[in-house]
């Protein structure tokens, strides 16, 4: 009997450990490498450029490739960028 009450507290306090070294060192959010920068980076552009794009066609008197060239050029400033 004394055996089952010493399991039941290492338990709790094995649990409560593992709790609080989650709580004190939280998994970090942002990108570990390069590679995933520069993923994050591109999907950024992408998205910039898809903006542009619609915008373009929003207004009158763009044709579809001015407003294709527009989306070209905002991706090609990113890659520099």
């Amino acid at each position: 009997m004394h055996t089952l009450k010493v399991l039941g507290a290492l338990a709790v306090a094995a649990t409560i450990g593992a709790a609080s070294v989650i709580i004190v060192y939280p998994l970090p959010a942002d990108a570990q490498t390069q590679g995933m920068n520069r993923r994050g980076e591109r999907r950024d552009t992408r998205q910039t450029s898809r903006d542009v794009k619609h915008q373009c066609n929003a207004t009158s008197g763009n044709s579809r490739s001015e407003c294709r060239q527009a989306k070209r050029s905002t991706k090609q400033a990113g890659r520099h960028d």
